[in-house]
């Protein structure tokens, strides 16, 4: 199918969006608790090299979300690569990537509304967790059902404050290691502690790439946005140079200043108690350290399941649109929004939500979905990118992704060989695997009984 056709069934979006809002709304995507919190556990896996696993992923993120808005100026839909996998690998791929996308996000916003009500516990430990999830899911439900201007305005802000937090973050750190009206700190603890830089070799190195890479999950909803910007062809090109440099700098700065500041063996952890960032405050002897970073970290948290509610309720409009799902799904609201969508999805947050509470071992196949989901997106994306070159000629492209194809067969390579090693990783990561694989049978099974209905009722 022609992606003409699939853009002109998902018209009715408010293409509202600005430049601004777009770089905001990715920064914000991409910056979440994995960084703030996260970056504990990559930390202790690669130590001082934590620098370089974050390096190795953002190439990955870099070549994909390029590869991405290449696609997205020349076809700006808001079914995004549900759709290009639609025009350029078959109709199902286009299914089974929507649905997958649909589910990641369900699950990871589901997380996040827990996670949410329990970095409230540190000011009001009285309070139910649940009813801070419920509170804050409810709340930014009813922002995205609003119009995507106000959405676009709420996120631009709760995003700034992340930005603000790590400017003033890096800017602390570089003046106290520096020693900028202080005894400097240094760069000692990167290479003169036992084990040097990189203590754990290679192997400690490649794990904190998988942290790095679900870090920077959420990038690709710069493309996402594309059906409702006023301007996509302009403001795509723009959005993408501004959002890659600072995405990289801050997290390598941020990063860098970690594991500076502080010994990695203190900044590490197998399981996140308290981020490696309040730490770094707590040792510059900024009063409340804890309190602010858990302000940021819980601003963080509600920035992503506000991003992540817009990116499912598309994608399911986009299905609906498509006959894939219900039709009245795929039904807009007088400005412009799908609230339908928005509140399904929203039911299936606080289902996601409840498991993570109730029975944590059910939710951990959940998010084995969510891990396995993200992998196939970005690899998705990289494929449908090589067939659209095949059917565009570069020169005729507004923006295009350098030194292709190479890029991309590096990339897909990249996470190929990420793939394969959570398979083998019986701790933790081969749940995408364990559930991974059942779910792609069953979006299969689904798809194949969908078109044979959509075959009977052609027939009728």
């Amino acid at each position: 199918m022609r992606a003409e056709t699939i853009i002109e069934r998902e018209q009715g979006l408010a293409k509202t969006l600005s430049k601004a809002q777009v770089v905001m709304i990715g920064l914000g995507g991409a910056i979440g608790t994995g960084l703030f919190m996260g970056s504990g556990i990559a930390i202790n896996y690669a130590g001082p090299a934590v620098i370089l696993s974050y390096i190795i992923a953002g190439f990955a993120a870099v070549v994909m979300v390029f590869s991405l808005s290449e696609m997205a100026v020349v076809h700006p839909s808001a079914g995004s690569f549900g759709t290009y996998a639609e025009t350029y690998i078959s109709p199902g791929a286009g299914f089974m990537v929507r649905y997958t996308y649909w589910m990641s996000q369900v699950v990871a916003i589901g997380g996040e509304a827990v996670a949410s009500g329990v970095y409230m516990s540190f000011w009001l430990p009285e309070v139910p967790v649940w009813m801070w999830s419920l509170g804050f899911a409810a709340t930014l439900l009813y922002i995205n059902s609003r119009s995507v201007g106000d959405f676009g305005s709420f996120e631009y802000w709760f995003a700034l404050i992340k930005v603000v937090a790590i400017v003033l973050f890096i800017i602390l750190g570089l003046s106290t290691i520096l020693g900028l009206g202080t005894e400097p700190v240094g760069f000692d603890n990167l290479t003169g502690l036992p084990g040097g830089f990189m203590p754990n070799g290679f192997s400690g190195v490649w794990m904190g790439v998988l942290i790095g890479i679900f870090s920077f999950v959420g990038i690709e909803v710069v493309a996402v946005t594309s059906g409702e910007m006023a301007e996509p062809q302009k403001a795509i090109p723009a959005a993408l140079r501004t959002m890659a440099v600072r995405l990289i700098l801050f997290y390598l700065l941020a990063l860098t200043i970690v594991v500076s500041f502080v010994p990695w063996t203190e900044s590490g952890a197998e399981v996140v108690e308290q981020s490696p960032f309040v730490r770094v405050l707590a040792y510059t002897g900024v009063p409340y350290a804890a309190g602010i970073m858990n302000f940021v970290v819980i601003s963080a948290a509600l920035s992503s399941m506000n991003t992540n509610i817009y990116l499912g309720s598309r994608m399911l409009f986009s299905l609906a649109r498509g006959r894939y799902a219900p039709a009245f799904l795929g039904k807009l609201s007088p400005n412009g929004t799908p609230v339908a969508a928005i509140l399904i999805s929203g039911v299936c947050i606080l289902l996601a939500a409840g498991l993570s509470k109730l029975t944590p071992l059910a939710y951990n196949y959940l998010f084995g979905i969510a891990i396995f989901g993200a992998m196939l997106v970005w690899m998705t994306i990289l494929v449908s990118h090589l067939r659209f070159r095949q059917r565009h000629r570069a020169e005729d492209l507004p923006v295009r992704m350098p030194f292709f194809p190479y890029m991309q067969i590096a990339g897909l390579v990249l996470l190929a060989a990420i793939l394969v090693t959570m398979a083998f990783d019986t701790a933790f990561w081969n749940i995408a695997w364990i559930v991974g694989v059942p779910w792609l049978v069953l979006l299969a099974v689904a798809y194949q009984i969908w078109k044979r209905r959509m075959a009977g009722a052609a027939t009728a």
